[in-house]
């Protein structure tokens, strides 16, 4: 049975606000106890959901429930990013690189342009490396990294449903595949453009400023190449399985505890875990090692990301209830004065909450909100969704949390010794430097 918003009070947020609160304040407050525990506070505070839930509901719905989350959205969610994260971790681009404002940007660009063909997580895990291997020995290079998760681990994926995880989502219930980038092309370039110009004025001021930088501690060969370059073929063959799994409808559909396991889902994860292995087997020896390759950042993710998707469910339940739940304030607020639905309250509000919230979630539960109907929503109500998809797409670059490979780069570029901001530090950067472009957009495209 599907658990009814209507009827949580807003105590049952607690947990969720908690496991917020935990990411954003013990890295910086007791980061060696973070580091060495971060799994089991994950832990105790899923545990503050789930006991409560089954005392209030029975173990038959808190059953249901773990088994919804963790079957149709958190295990197909980690096994789509182990297999980009493994494949891309295993091609490992070699050169003289050097990080001068023109490569920074060049990469960046780069990135933004593979994140909608290969996914967000594929075009941040194949890049970051050689960027940071670029930029270790300039005194400044945490604003690197940043700049890097707006353009290329967010805005960059805007345009088709490989990009990011939310967009798939609109795949699966029915948004054709290239409506995205026919109403998201102008917004995603003028934020791509804004970015890419306000980052290119701070890095060469910094370039100028730091003079004579330390010798550079990972010496590159002169000649540029790509070692593991088999690895396209399995990334090739994931992007082949997310494009099936939202084009080939067998009609043939697996009950699990009242979750409802489409055959074209079984195949598609199925597919992706032969993906991750046949990765491991044909990099060849070597060429992870140069590329200082760890699963910590993949099991950082696989830790925090279970507690997060967990704790949230009765979020999206009440957001789900719309005016019969809690937030009834909030959907009130997504009509205007005349009785229709206001683009730019959808906007504001799905990305405000996919800042907090992961992006995907939150976006399903505003197309909800929004009818649900695809056919609809692409013809007359076009400015609702694409409000609602640039919201959970461009906002979920607001914070580490908003999009997994926000939280992947992160903990990529601290274990090679760059200075990361903290949660709070983060957001100082995007709302200096993000939130500004977003209002501009906003103002011109979402209304």
């Amino acid at each position: 049975m599907a658990l009814s918003g209507a009827e949580l009070g807003l105590a049952w947020a607690a947990p969720f606000a908690g496991m917020l609160l935990s990411i954003a304040v013990m890295p910086l407050a007791a980061p060696a106890f973070w580091h060495h525990h971060f799994g089991k506070i994950a832990a105790a505070w899923t545990l503050a959901l789930l006991v409560p839930f089954t005392l209030a509901f029975g173990a038959a719905q808190a059953g249901g429930v773990l088994v919804h989350t963790l079957v149709e959205e958190y295990l197909p969610f980690t096994i789509l990013l182990c297999a980009l994260y493994t494949t891309a971790g295993g091609i490992y681009i070699r050169g003289n690189l050097h990080g001068r404002p023109a490569l920074n940007a060049g990469l960046m660009l780069l990135g933004a342009v593979l994140a909608s063909i290969m996914g967000t997580t594929g075009a941040s895990m194949l890049l970051i490396r050689p960027l940071i291997r670029a930029n270790d020995n300039r005194r400044h290079n945490a604003h690197v990294v940043i700049f890097f998760i707006f353009i290329v681990s967010n805005v960059g994926g805007s345009l088709t449903p490989l990009g990011d995880p939310p967009l798939f989502l609109g795949f699966l219930q029915g948004v054709s595949f290239f409506w995205t980038v026919s109403h998201l092309l102008p917004e995603t370039a003028f934020l791509l453009g804004g970015l890419l110009a306000v980052f290119w004025v701070i890095d060469a001021w910094l370039y100028r400023r730091e003079g004579v930088t330390p010798a550079d501690p990972t010496p590159d060969t002169p000649r540029l190449g790509l070692e593991g370059a088999i690895n396209l073929l399995p990334l090739a063959v994931a992007v082949g399985l997310v494009l099936m799994s939202g084009t080939w409808k067998p009609g043939i559909v697996f009950d699990l505890w009242g979750t409802p396991l489409p055959l074209q889902a079984l195949v598609r994860d199925a597919g992706l875990v032969g993906v991750t292995l046949a990765s491991l087997w044909l990099t060849p020896a070597g060429v992870r090692e140069r590329n200082q390759f760890s699963w910590a950042p993949m099991q950082e993710v696989a830790k925090l990301f279970i507690a997060i998707f967990l704790t949230m469910v009765p979020v999206i339940a009440m957001l789900k209830a719309g005016a019969a739940g809690v937030f009834a304030p909030l959907a009130a607020m997504l009509t205007g004065a005349d009785g229709q639905p206001s683009p730019a309250a959808y906007f504001w509000l799905t990305g405000g909450l996919s800042s907090v919230l992961d992006n995907a979630p939150t976006y399903l539960a505003f197309f909800n909100l929004a009818g649900g109907n695809a056919q609809a929503l692409m013809n007359e109500g076009a400015m609702v969704l694409a409000a609602i998809s640039g919201g959970a797409v461009f906002m979920g670059a607001m914070t580490y949390i908003g999009n997994a490979p926000n939280f992947m780069v992160k903990a990529i570029a601290e274990e090679r010794g760059v200075r990361m901001p903290s949660f709070g530090g983060y957001l100082l950067w995007s709302g200096a430097v993000l939130l500004p472009l977003l209002f501009v957009m906003a103002w011109i495209w979402m209304h």
